[in-house]
């Protein structure tokens, strides 16, 4: 909702996206007070209904069906709070300084340099009252485990408001992958004899670089690793990835093909 006033007060043009994933009863009166508040403003409503397929994390598969149904670049409330849990999120992950970088600052992502009361605080100074969503109380999401109880601990322990602190290691992995990616994409990624002899965390980034723009996402890091021993270990070789990838090596080449799955 802050985001929205904020968008319609700075004279912005926008509209407003609403998916109703049909897990609560209430959920379709929280449909209609978002339409309703989207009327206030004066901006369209879009209203998607899909309901989230069964599988495990229901959380991570409710906001993949999001993504998928609205606008590709659509802005998000997301704050500066949603980006330290991500950091500890991804760290308890075994992420590296990509999944460390967290979310990446810019019009899809606007309100990430200010913090969730600031939030609350625009709707408190309008007297717009936030819909609550009681999932977000659920200790069966890890992400509110880490807002609930590990954000809380950790600034007990430190004795600083740990927030600002996590945002701030973000931006610093933020600068180095960007640093990284762009010394592996000066490597030739079809040259075995410039892979071999490049250090491995860039030559392992050379790669990943060289599957997605293939495939359109990054390999796993199993298969990138076995993609860097069989390009290490030198000869011929042909091995297919994830996403419909084939990389063969030939007399000191690499080829990275798209292979069409069997009809």
């Amino acid at each position: 909702m802050a985001l929205s006033v904020l968008t319609a007060m700075a004279g912005v043009r926008g509209s407003i996206w609403h998916v109703d994933h049909g897990l609560r009863s209430t959920s379709g009166e929280e449909a209609a007070a978002v339409e309703e508040f989207a009327a206030a403003l004066g901006m369209p409503f879009h209203l998607v209904r899909d309901e989230v397929p069964t599988g495990p994390n229901l959380e991570a598969r409710a906001r993949e069906l999001r993504r998928d149904r609205i606008p590709g670049g659509a802005a998000t409330g997301h704050t500066m709070d949603d980006q330290a849990e991500t950091v500890l999120i991804n760290l308890a992950r075994g992420a590296g300084p990509r999944g460390l970088a967290a979310m990446r600052p810019g019009p899809s992502k606007p309100l990430l340099g200010i913090r969730r009361a600031d939030t609350e605080a625009v709707c408190a100074a309008l007297g717009l009252t936030p819909i609550r969503d009681p999932s977000n109380q659920s200790s069966d999401f890890v992400r509110n485990r880490v807002r609930h109880e590990l954000l809380p601990l950790l600034g007990e322990i430190t004795r600083r408001d740990p927030v600002p602190i996590l945002a701030r290691s973000a931006q610093v992995f933020r600068e180095e992958d960007d640093h990284l990616d762009l010394e592996a994409s000066r490597i030739d990624a079809g040259d075995a004899s410039a892979l071999g002899g490049a250090p491995r965390p860039l030559r392992m980034r050379a790669l990943r670089q060289a599957v997605s723009a293939i495939s359109g996402y990054p390999p796993d890091r199993t298969s990138l690793e076995r993609l860097d021993a069989l390009i290490l270990g030198g000869g011929r070789f042909r091995l297919q990835l994830a996403g419909g990838v084939e990389v063969c090596a030939v007399r000191g080449r690499i080829e990275y093909r798209r292979i069409e799955p069997p009809l």
